[in-house]
Parts: C-alpha cells; sequence; structure tokens
C-alpha cells in the first residue's frame, strides 16, 4: 500500500503555470457535462461539486494513512472499499487501484451510472446518523442526502469527467495553497453568474468579499456568521487572511474547527457551500440548513451547540426577496422585505464589540415611509457605530442578476453612531464613462483611494474629498433615518458653457476638420 500512496502523491509535483490555465481545464470539464445534456450552471456546478468533494476526501484520507503509517500506526479510512475515489474513479493498475473501475468498464452500458445512483450516494447518506459520527461523515451525509442521483446519463461521459478531475487536482499553481483543487474550485464558482438568472443569487463578486474582509480586517480566535452563506466565498477570503497571522497550532485548529457558522436555504447552494469550504481545509464548518428568518431546519446536525451571539459577521442577504408571516414572526420591525429583518437578525446576532461588513441595495438606504424600516434603520444607529458606507456603482453586482445600485455597511456594535463616513465609488469621470458591467468589472484596485482615506484619522482633513464626506447622526434624524446621503462635494461634471460658446466650438472644430481633409488631398 505504501508504494500506491507513494505513486498518487508523487504526481502533485506536476505545475500547471496559471489560474488561467486551471480555469480552461475546468471549462473542459463543463463542456463534457453539457455534452451529457447538464444545461446551466445549476446543474453542472452542484454535480461536479460531490465529485470534487469526493476526490479531495480520497487525496486528504491517503495524506493521513501515509503521516500515521509512518509512525507505525493504522488509519481507518472514512470511506470504505469500493466507494473510494481511487476505486470507482481512477484508471486501474498493478496496486487494485481502479478496481471497481475496471468492473464497471467491462459491465454493461449505464453500469457506472447505476452504481452511483444505487449503491454509492446510499452509502454515503447512511454515514453520520448516529451520535458517535464524527463531524466528517455528518457533512457527507448532508451534501449526498441532497443528491437523490447524478444529473449525467452515460458511462462515458462520466468516465471522462472523472478522469479530467484526477489530472486536474494532480497539478498545482504555487505552494502557498493548502490544495490543487481549492484552485479549481475557485475556478468553477464564477460560473454561476454567467447567465442572467442562473445561480449568480449564490456568488458575492470576489472583489467585494475582498474588500469587506479587508476593512473589517477579522482576528484570529474569533467567531464569525454569515446568516445567508450561500457557496461560502466570505469564508474562503477570512481564512485565508486569518491563516497568515502566525498562528498557533491550536490557533490553527480553532480556525479550523470552531470559528465558522453559517446558515443557507439552498440545496444546491449546501452542496457548494460544503465542497467549498472542506477543500480549503476549514474542517468543521458549522452550517444550518434552512430558513433562517424562520429558523426551520432542513438539517442542522452541524450546527449543533451554536452561539447566540458571533464576533463579526460578514454577508449579502438576498436582494429583492418578499418574506411571509412565518419569517417575520420573530422579529420586532415586521416587513415583507427580506433585507430589513436580515438587518435585525445581524444586530441581534453580533455581540457587544462585534463587527459586521454588510451588502445592502439602495432602496432600503432611502426608504422611510414603512415603519420597519425607520424602526430598524433607527435600531441599527442605536446599536451600533456605523461608521463607514462605500455607495457603490450600478451593475457591481450583475452576474447575482441585480443590476441596482448597492452599498457596504460597515458597523461595530455596543455604542451608538455619532457619525458616519462616506465614501462614493460613482462619481469619478472615470466610472461615469466607462459603466461598470461584465466587461468592465469592478476591481480591487479601485479601491486604493479608500482605503488611503479609510485609514486616516476622522480629525485629518484629508478624510474629506469629491468621494467621501461625514453626516452627523442629528442630520439622519431629520431624514427619518434615510441613510442614504447626498454628495455635496461631488465634482460638477456638467458642460457650463452657453449655447453660442457650444456653437462656435463645434464650427471650429469642422473648419480644423475639413483643412485637414484639404491638406490630404
Amino acid at each position: 500500500m505504501t508504494k500506491t500512496i507513494h505513486k498518487i502523491v508523487h504526481k502533485f509535483d506536476k505545475e500547471i503555470s496559471s489560474q488561467s490555465q486551471m480555469n480552461s481545464s475546468i471549462k473542459e470539464i463543463c463542456g463534457i457535462m453539457r455534452r451529457d445534456k447538464a444545461k446551466g450552471a445549476m446543474m453542472y456546478v452542484p454535480e461536479l461539486s460531490w465529485l470534487l468533494f469526493l476526490r479531495f476526501l480520497d487525496l486528504q484520507e491517503i495524506e493521513n494513512e501515509k503521516r500515521l503509517k509512518a509512525v507505525g500506526k493504522s488509519y481507518t479510512s472514512i470511506i470504505k472499499k469500493p466507494f473510494r475515489w481511487r476505486d470507482w474513479a481512477l484508471k486501474p493498475d498493478s496496486n487494485d487501484i481502479g478496481s471497481m473501475r475496471n468492473k464497471l468498464s467491462n459491465s454493461a452500458p449505464g453500469s457506472l451510472i447505476n452504481f452511483i445512483n444505487e449503491k454509492l450516494f446510499k452509502e454515503f447518506i447512511k454515514l453520520g446518523s448516529n451520535i458517535n459520527s464524527t463531524s466528517i461523515e455528518k457533512l457527507i451525509r448532508v451534501i449526498f442526502s441532497l443528491k437523490e442521483k447524478t444529473v449525467l446519463k452515460a458511462d462515458t461521459n462520466l468516465f471522462d469527467i472523472v478522469d479530467k478531475i484526477t489530472d486536474l487536482t494532480n497539478q498545482k499553481i504555487d505552494t502557498k495553497n493548502m490544495f490543487p483543487i481549492s484552485q479549481a474550485y475557485e475556478g468553477l464558482l464564477p460560473k454561476l453568474g454567467e447567465k442572467k438568472g442562473d445561480g449568480g443569487q449564490f456568488f458575492t463578486p470576489r472583489e467585494i468579499v475582498k474588500l469587506i474582509v479587508e476593512v473589517i480586517d477579522p482576528k484570529k480566535n474569533k467567531t464569525i456568521y454569515d446568516p445567508c452563506c450561500g457557496t461560502g466565498g466570505f469564508f474562503i477570503e477570512i481564512y485565508k487572511k486569518i491563516l497568515n497571522q502566525n498562528l498557533k497550532p491550536s490557533e490553527i485548529e480553532f480556525l479550523k474547527t470552531k470559528a465558522f457558522w453559517g446558515r443557507e436555504d439552498s440545496d444546491d447552494a449546501i452542496i457548494m457551500l460544503l465542497t467549498n469550504v472542506l477543500i480549503h481545509e476549514i474542517n468543521e464548518p458549522h452550517i444550518f440548513h434552512g430558513n433562517t428568518l424562520t429558523l426551520n431546519a432542513d438539517n442542522d446536525s452541524l450546527y449543533q451547540n451554536a452561539p447566540q451571539q458571533f464576533d463579526y459577521i460578514f454577508t449579502n442577504p438576498p436582494f429583492g426577496s418578499k418574506e411571509g408571516k412565518a419569517s417575520q414572526s420573530r422579529f420586532a420591525y415586521k416587513t415583507g422585505k427580506a433585507q430589513i429583518l436580515f438587518m435585525q437578525e445581524i444586530i441581534d446576532s453580533l455581540k457587544d464589540k462585534g463587527e459586521c461588513g454588510l451588502v445592502i441595495d439602495e432602496g432600503v438606504m432611502f426608504h422611510t415611509k414603512t415603519r420597519a424600516f425607520q424602526q430598524t434603520k433607527k435600531k441599527l444607529l442605536n446599536e451600533c457605530n456605523l461608521h463607514t458606507v462605500i455607495s457603490l456603482p450600478p451593475n457591481v453586482f450583475v452576474n447575482a442578476n441585480a443590476g441596482s445600485k448597492t452599498n457596504l455597511l460597515f458597523f461595530k456594535k455596543g455604542s451608538p453612531t455619532k457619525k458616519i463616513w462616506y465614501y462614493d465609488m460613482a462619481i469619478t469621470e472615470e466610472f461615469l464613462a466607462r459603466k461598470v458591467n461584465k466587461g468592465n468589472p469592478l476591481l480591487f484596485e479601485h479601491f486604493n483611494d479608500f482605503f488611503i482615506r479609510f485609514n486616516l484619522s476622522n480629525n485629518d482633513p484629508k478624510k474629506t474629498s469629491e468621494r467621501s464626506w461625514f453626516v452627523d447622526l442629528d442630520e439622519i434624524k431629520k431624514t427619518n433615518y434615510k441613510i442614504h446621503a447626498q454628495n455635496n462635494n461631488k465634482p460638477d461634471l456638467s458642460d457650463k458653457r452657453t449655447s453660442k460658446q457650444i456653437y462656435e466650438s463645434i464650427s471650429k472644430n469642422l473648419k480644423e476638420l475639413n483643412d485637414l481633409v484639404k491638406n490630404l488631398n
């Protein structure tokens, strides 16, 4: 067995040149999925998620077995033969690798698909069902309980896919990442937003995730909560950031097993979320599968003994979602607007001195006619210091099927707001001219000026600019808690010339153009 382990692990020496090359490989895999009639990202991304999950798990078990064998100990595999990736997915060799694949390949067409649907899935659903189950067994059970069967229909296509996944995950881009497979998943998730309405609601743009995490700057040994965590983008970015903080072994263990708590209602998102965090080596994600607002759970086995409040909250609640009475029942200020209910959930779930980075649509900022809106924003300003608001350009969330303007709110619980510092990303000539869209996304580098001014003292005169300004709480109270503020420092980019001046300018340009044409002739 030692020889086999060495053979498989040694393949990691192969290097891939760039993330773009990794993404290209992912594109090829998705092409095979479409060939098998898996149409759209919301079909093939969850499908590839469980496949990547099993590949990762097998690689992890091989490493664990190798480490224990080196010190004379045996390792008991979580996944039993013939359900390990190396049994049914790897090509056969002389070391008992691929024994089940060999059998299935020489059987009648459809044998592989039948093995997956009738045996492998059912075997995994049995895991994690008793009180002594490990966290990884519970995690496996949650994922495969949500998959009735594979969406693939042809054995040949599935064999092609697992071969490409095997090859892909035997490669690496750099030595900084824990597993090459994490890079594969990084290339996969953005496909959720490729087509309008195709699952983009689960995907917050990476640049925005990174920005929010950098502003909050979360520290080690703290709990992190996302009440609508989608595919886990915030968790991954936070994990990477904290992991670089010179951690002790006990602090790394806390980060991997006790730090991350979240809720998500979508079955597909849960599969992608759990795969995403596990392949980034968050070994024990505490995920509540169910409705955050009602607290009705489809599965809360991973969320046992959850704290009532958390040190940090990072989240992007769904835009435009309407909620019924069941979702409103446990909140003081009742409304069908999901974002207002989530805002109440967030404030109540923050510890004293806890911090939050929140994405919110501009309509919430403006709206003052409904009592729930007024009172919720009043609650926010009374219980928390809303110190920073970033106004984003339109279409930043175009991949999430949301073209509306959005804002980023940053606040700390425990003391009331006295004044808010606003930063407007949408007022420069650059953004007015280019417009943010899929072809021209908002990049992290565009926030350079924001970070320079954000890190200044509030007393520094440079804190205020044509993009940034302060508003006192008293001014906000006068507007019935309209926390959107007009930028009076905004440069006036309108044409101030008179009609006569414009006419003369056009005439002059035309004359110069005619003279140029004459000279060419």
